[in-house]
Parts: structure tokens; C-alpha cells; sequence
């Protein structure tokens, strides 16, 4: 138990710069603390005592801003920053090495029993605000963007973005960290169509600026040339 304790508090500071010492991730990291609550939750849930469970659950929510259902199942190395406003649903399956930032929905579409929640392979990381929605399979190492509202699979290696999310890469995992699952956008149609439309729009104020310095001065020369006339 005190390994698996050290190794979610070495993941703090391997994933977030801003960790100083252990003593200040031991009590003021509150996706540490939601961690370490939630383990014990899972195994009440897992022993029969469902209602102790979810009030740890409750409890942990009122703690950190955090809620993770006692039912979902989370791998190891598991590190959630800020973490504010993060829901994890009951049948939801977290892999290995995730990383959920502040704002993320793990949720459910349907009212029916079963397998309703996402599920994410190892090295999964869900940038801030994102929401992955339904039985919906999230590849090893893929990166969804933050505020991205996902309801399809995301291939491993990928990196969705949008509303409704859309795979912008499909590259090989370099194994590198990726803060706030932030991915480049030039495979992107709809950002190169956006980036197209702002040139379009800048070069277009640029010549009328142009034409409008051209009357100015065409209309000071008809002055003066209309003074001289009067002399």
C-alpha cells in the first residue's frame, strides 16, 4: 500500500512543474487526496458495502471538487490536475499513466444498466474541460483537447479536438507528456479553412487602409490645386 502511495506521489512531480516537495503534494494536491479516497472506496464497493462506499465517495467529492463513482475502475500512475469540476461515471475503466485535467466528464448516455461510460487505454490524456461520452473507447496514448466533446472511439496514438471531437493526428506515441492534450492543428481542414478566412479578411482592411490614404491624398492635392485657381 505505501508503494503504491509513493508511486501516485512521484507521479505528481514527474506531471506537474509546480510541485516543490512531497509534503506539500501530501496535503494540498487535490487530485492526490480524490486518488487515495477513491481506492478505498472501489475496495468497499468491490467488498459488498455499497453504501459505505459511495458516502467515502460523497465525501471525497465535498473534500476536492472532484467525483469519481466507487464502481469505476482506475489503473495506476493516475494523476488528475486541478481537478475541479472532474466526474468519473460508475462503469467508467481508466488505463494506466492517464492524465485527466480540471473540468473532464467521463459520463454516461444512456438511464440503462451495463457498460455506459468511457473507457481509457494507457497514457490516455483529456485536456481541460473535455467530455468523453457513452461506452466509447479512448486508445492507448491518444490526447483529447480541451473542451472537445467526444462520442466516438479515438484511434491509440490520435488527438481529437472539437465539438463533435474530430481526429486531427494519428501519430505514433513519442512518449512525451502533453500538457493540456494540446496537438498540432495543421492536418486540421476546418482550422486551415478558419486561418484562410482570417488572412483573407486582414489583407482585405490592409487595401481598403491603402485606398482610403490614396483619396486623402488625391483630395489634398484638389484642394490646394483649387486655392491656387482662387489666388
Amino acid at each position: 500500500m505505501f508503494s503504491r502511495i509513493k508511486e501516485e506521489i512521484a507521479v505528481v512531480f514527474e506531471r506537474d512543474p509546480a510541485a516543490r516537495n512531497t509534503w506539500e503534494v501530501i496535503t494540498c494536491y487535490p487530485g492526490f487526496h480524490a486518488l487515495l479516497m477513491h481506492r478505498m472506496a472501489h475496495y468497499l464497493w468491490a467488498g459488498g458495502l455499497k453504501w459505505l462506499a459511495r458516502f467515502m465517495s460523497h465525501c471525497g467529492r465535498w473534500f476536492t471538487g472532484i467525483e469519481i463513482h466507487p464502481g469505476a475502475t482506475i489503473g495506476q500512475r493516475f494523476f488528475i490536475d486541478h481537478g475541479m469540476g472532474v466526474v468519473i461515471g460508475e462503469t467508467a475503466e481508466i488505463g494506466d499513466d492517464c492524465t485527466l485535467y480540471h473540468g473532464v466528464t467521463l459520463g454516461g448516455t444512456s438511464w440503462n444498466k451495463g457498460k455506459r461510460h468511457p473507457t481509457l487505454g494507457k497514457g490516455v490524456v483529456v485536456g481541460a474541460g473535455a467530455k468523453i461520452l457513452g461506452p466509447i473507447t479512448m486508445g492507448d496514448h491518444s490526447k483529447i483537447g480541451s473542451n472537445a466533446v467526444v462520442v466516438k472511439d479515438v484511434p491509440a496514438g490520435a488527438t481529437a479536438i472539437g465539438i463533435p471531437a474530430r481526429v486531427v493526428e494519428s501519430e505514433a506515441s513519442n512518449g512525451r507528456f502533453a500538457a493540456y492534450a494540446v496537438g498540432r492543428d495543421e492536418n486540421d481542414p476546418l482550422a486551415r479553412a478558419l486561418n484562410e478566412i482570417i488572412s483573407h479578411s486582414g489583407e482585405t482592411d490592409r487595401r481598403i487602409e491603402e485606398i482610403l490614404v490614396e483619396l486623402k491624398r488625391l483630395g489634398a492635392q484638389s484642394g490646394a490645386a483649387g486655392n491656387s485657381v482662387k489666388l
